[in-house]
């Protein structure tokens, strides 16, 4: 919570894959001193093919890349992918990749779930969308909904950092790149992360302080919606001291199971006076938020136990009157054009049944922090690849 919003930055909205990856992939061929990336997935499919392409062409002009993915998240990707990609000179890195038991991936907790690209330490992009083609609208009904910003000014220097200070122990030689601090535009902007050590709460925090001071409006579109207590008492508090509060929540889930416990909250948030919206039209996979005329935030964090407990996760926090704007007027046009209004009448029909699962689900939310201290928090680490290693099959690991 020490880190300062800063002024003077440009933030740009970039909806769903055709917009985000046209600009991230000019971007990189723009690029000429360094690419740093993170993120959960890399599919080999063909936005995988066109992000390695991407990465080759940079690395072959004497650009320093450096991609780190999520091992549970990236690790079905092929050995052929990477060894292309590290031939060429880019430095590859997995975070805490596990050994599959049964066929099974193992390491389900504490996943590197952020999706950062930093270009010089003068342009980043911060959001939700991995390189997979079901973030395009032609993957056909199961695309994905989902949000990133494109953005320039002194904030990014706050973004490099954190991903220099990720890939410390394999960034070698370190970073030289000094970030461009000089104004772009009119967004005040602060990058909030959660990791598992001082910044646990940071983004859960950041959320509860803006809920508490809205005096308008609150509008959350969020992918995986089972967050702690004091979140969805703050919601309804608003609700009910006459705050419009809006929730757009998934209607047609790619994991069905996440709606289902979502919609174990919905009593206790309609009773309170919240507006419940299913977006219906493809899978939401967005983290994106607003308050009143100003403040809004997108990223990587979703408001459910696995962002707000164990992932390291990073979000774009934005003061902003006309990106505020720009963002309610896509989720406003979203609600009322391609939601399905949920009402407290279709809600208490079988609430015979449900209500001990929405009674422990609420002692669950409400002490979940205490619970989440019971798991065991493995050590987390990159492991890089590179070529001369690679070829002898070893990894060479750091703690991060």
């Amino acid at each position: 919570m020490n880190r300062p919003w800063v002024d003077g930055n440009h933030v740009q909205l970039l909806i769903n894959g055709e917009q985000y990856y046209p600009r991230v992939f000019e971007a990189m061929a723009q690029a000429r001193e360094e690419i740093l990336l993170e993120t959960f997935i890399i599919f080999d499919d063909k936005v995988g093919q066109q992000l390695q392409k991407a990465l080759i062409d940079a690395a072959s002009r004497g650009v320093r890349v450096e991609v780190v993915v999520d091992g549970y998240g990236t690790g079905d990707l092929p050995d052929t992918y990477i060894a292309a990609l590290t031939e060429a000179g880019v430095s590859f890195h997995a975070f805490d990749p596990q050994p599959k038991l049964a066929g099974m991936r193992t390491n389900l907790f504490h996943r590197l779930h952020r999706k950062i690209v930093v270009i010089d330490g003068e342009l980043a992009f911060i959001g939700g969308i991995n390189y997979s083609a079901d973030h395009l609208g032609d993957f056909g009904p199961m695309a994905k909904q989902d949000y990133a910003v494109e953005v320039t000014g002194p904030v990014v220097a706050q973004v490099h950092a954190a991903s220099r200070r990720l890939m410390a122990p394999v960034l070698e030689p370190p970073s030289d790149v000094r970030p461009v601090t000089q104004p772009t535009g009119q967004s005040t902007a602060v990058l909030i992360e959660r990791d598992n050590r001082m910044r646990s709460t940071d983004i859960e925090t950041h959320y509860l302080q803006a809920i508490r001071s809205a005096q308008k409006r609150v509008v959350v579109a969020n992918a995986y919606f089972f967050p702690g207590y004091r979140l969805l008492r703050e919601l309804r508090n608003a609700a009910r001291r006459g705050v419009e509060v809006t929730l757009i929540l998934q209607g047609q889930p790619d994991m069905r199971w996440v709606r289902a416990l979502s919609r174990l909250l919905y009593n206790y948030l309609l009773q309170g006076g919240v507006s419940i919206r299913e977006y219906c039209q493809r899978p939401l996979h967005g983290k994106v938020a607003l308050v009143d005329d100003q403040w809004a935030t997108v990223g990587s964090s979703n408001l459910d136990p696995l962002s707000l407990s164990f992932n390291l996760e990073a979000n774009l926090f934005i003061r902003d009157p006309a990106f505020n704007q720009t963002l309610y007027e896509h989720l406003h046009s979203l609600a009322q054009e391609h939601c399905k209004p949920v009402t407290l009448e279709r809600m208490v029909r079988g609430y015979w049944w449900r209500a001990p699962l929405i009674f422990a689900c609420f002692h669950i939310v409400r002490h979940f922090p205490r619970i989440a201290g019971w798991f065991p928090a493995h050590r987390q680490r990159l492991k890089s690849l590179q070529p001369e290693i690679q070829a002898q099959g070893e990894l060479h690991e750091g703690n991060t």
